[in-house]
């Protein structure tokens, strides 16, 4: 019944404050007096009254004393009553000061006044107080209440706490803080202990908690899987906070309180990068971003925004993505200057006038077919897009004196079973012999480049490339497709039961493809720590159960079958490679297999023509030759190495 119970309006709130603030005078008088009523003039009472009353009519309404809603007073409420009160006093003292000085009787003596400031605030903020934890009390008197641990007992914590209790909404109850802090343990926040956290298994089953909430953004990843393998294990569903810029902006309500993500239990350390190096290189220079509209190319642009770069070039084909990223650029760095380029890396005329115009000190090639499934039915075009669209871009960074490129490959590059990795190895190929021959004297005016013999044309350009594995959250990556499986009640798909893969987050491989490029003196493969692989199986069930869910009883898993050119196991290095380490412990120096460039030229020129005629057996037969290697698996190209 009490729960139903609209907001009061404001003039309410306005008139009980003011009846307060009397009935304070008329207590303090009583107490100045020594409770002897008789003693009270009733006269300066009259007048003292309506003192009082006009200057609190007229400092509460400008201070609004009465704009906050009762039953969630906070500590700002109360300051600004304390505010309201000691002006008010003020003014009523000078005013008795004023009615002397002109000859006039006093209307208040000054200790009637400081009694009666005490007694004003003290009833103000009292009856807030008990209205608030009588709506508190009847909220948590329901039935069926849900029993809440909140994680963190930090500002966020506290943050958390106070946006269920204000909340009448919702039937959930906040049992305890638990808390990694010793310091801590054992005080209270708003009534409400703050318990050890390494006591929660204990908790969670003495006290049926039913909801634990992550309000912490300092958890360490180990401590966070740890806690959620107990929470799982108890059947308590775990929930987390929206980022910390969300609840900068006070925009907070219990409803972005929601299920944890699987990325926030894969994500690893943070990865430090030497952003002083890469400012000193990149600054005030033009790059060049290919691809910049997909998931790594867009990151890599958020990334640059951070430094004094002079301009950055987005170039995309996609040109709904493309304007989406441009749009977000204009919102949150309008101070860095930025051009979105609609074009297609395969158009050698429409890359060289980007060229031409923008003259790019540094490029970033990010474009690229990556779908494996799509490329084993679409050879041609993953030729066209990965090899040519890379060798286009390659060769116009030499003719337009680009100081560095850098070039974004896959793990699917090693030991390829698929087209695309195929594709993305040959293109890896190019990159690093054409590095090769133009430090090789020898090779410079003998390597089919017909511009370098232009006037004016320098060949500077220092050729990079970055190797990684499955990036979380990216276009077409496993989990985003889990989500939606789930969402629509399942079955979730699984190809295989021992499939397993890598996983980086993508601000952590664009953090460290800048780090790799900055340090890059040209003809390097770096490859990342990836950490540990991670079975795709049991990420699939940790997923249905933190969406509250049992595997195969509420959410079906189903195998559905390597698809074509898929690998059970990703690698980083083939095995006739190994890696130099760097300064940087997450970023090596792949030890690969080098190619005279005249030899691979030639055999991408009639891989390009092949790719034209749309001869899908000759196309990937020139690719085996090019790529040794590339041994298809559960794919139609098998036969092909039957025949060899």
């Amino acid at each position: 019944m009490f729960s139903k119970i609209e907001i009061v309006p404001r003039w309410i709130i306005f008139t009980i404050d003011i009846c307060l603030c009397v009935f304070s005078l008329l207590l303090a008088k009583i107490v100045k007096h020594n409770f002897i009523v008789e003693d009270i003039n009733g006269i300066a009472l009259y007048r003292s009254v309506i003192l009082v009353a006009i200057v609190n009519v007229l400092v509460f309404f400008n201070v609004k004393t009465f704009a906050g809603i009762v039953r969630y007073t906070s500590a700002q409420d109360s300051f600004r009553i304390l505010f309201a009160i000691a002006l008010s006093s003020l003014i009523i003292f000078f005013s008795n000061a004023l009615l002397i000085v002109f000859g006039s009787i006093s209307v208040l003596s000054n200790v009637t006044i400081v009694i009666y400031s005490l007694f004003s605030f003290l009833f103000l903020i009292t009856y807030r107080i008990l209205v608030k934890y009588f709506f508190m009390y009847i909220k948590n008197a329901k039935l069926n209440k849900i029993g809440i641990i909140i994680y963190g007992a930090g500002e966020a914590g506290v943050a958390t706490k106070r946006t269920f209790d204000h909340d009448k909404q919702v039937n959930k109850t906040i049992f305890a803080f638990v808390d990694d802090d010793l310091r801590k343990v054992g005080k209270t926040i708003d009534g409400v202990k703050i318990l050890y956290a390494g006591n929660l298994e204990a908790l969670i089953k003495k006290h049926a908690i039913d909801e634990l909430i992550f309000a912490s953004y300092t958890i360490p990843v180990e401590r966070k899987n740890l806690v959620v393998d107990i929470c799982l294990e108890n059947k308590v569903k775990i929930l987390n906070i929206p980022p910390p810029e969300i609840w900068a902006r006070g925009d907070i309500s219990t409803a972005q309180i929601q299920n944890i993500n699987i990325e926030d239990l894969l994500d690893r350390k943070s990865i430090v990068i030497d952003t002083d190096g890469i400012q000193n290189q990149l600054k005030e220079k033009r790059i060049l971003i290919t691809g910049a509209a997909g998931s790594i190319g867009s990151e890599i642009v958020r990334q640059l925004m951070k430094f004094e770069t002079g301009l950055i070039i987005m170039c995309d084909q996609n040109e709904t993505a493309l304007h989406e990223l441009y749009l977000e650029m204009e919102e949150t760095h309008q101070e860095t200057n930025f051009h979105a380029f609609i074009g297609d890396v395969k158009d050698q005329k429409r890359m060289n006038f980007l060229f031409d115009t923008f003259k790019p000190h540094y490029v970033y090639h990010a474009a690229a077919y990556k779908h494996v499934p799509m490329m084993e039915d679409n050879p041609a075009e993953a030729i066209k897009t990965n090899v040519l669209g890379t060798k286009t871009i390659a060769d116009l960074s030499i003719k337009h004196g680009v100081s560095k490129f850098v070039m974004i490959s896959t793990d699917k590059a090693v030991n390829p079973t698929n087209i695309m990795g195929a594709s993305k190895r040959i293109a890896e190929i190019y990159v690093q012999s054409l590095n090769n021959s133009l430090n090789n004297p020898n090779l410079i005016f003998s390597n089919g480049l017909s511009y370098l013999n232009e006037p004016g044309v320098k060949p500077i350009t220092k050729f990079i490339t970055t190797r990684f594995g499955n990036v979380l959250g990216s276009n077409g990556s496993v989990i985003p497709r889990f989500k939606q499986q789930i969402e629509k009640g399942g079955p979730i798909t699984v190809t295989h039961p021992e499939i397993t893969r890598f996983f980086m987050t993508i601000p952590e491989a664009c953090r460290l493809v800048l780090e790799a490029g900055c340090m890059g003196k040209g003809g390097e493969v770096y490859v990342f720590d990836m950490g540990k692989s991670v079975k795709i199986i049991e990420l699939a069930k940790r997923m249905i159960l933190l969406a509250g869910l049992v595997p195969n009883e509420d959410i079906k898993i189903t195998y559905t079958g390597l698809r074509p050119g898929e690998k059970l196991f990703e690698e980083l290095l083939n095995d006739h490679e190994n890696t130099m380490p760097t300064h940087h412990e997450k970023i090596m120096i792949g030890r690969v297999r080098e190619y005279v460039f005249n030899d691979i030229q030639s055999q991408i020129y009639e891989l390009l023509d092949l790719a034209i005629t749309n001869d899908n057996t000759k196309l990937v037969t020139q690719m085996k030759m090019i790529v040794p290697e590339f041994k298809s698996k559960n794919s139609v190209f098998e036969k092909l190495d039957q025949v060899h």
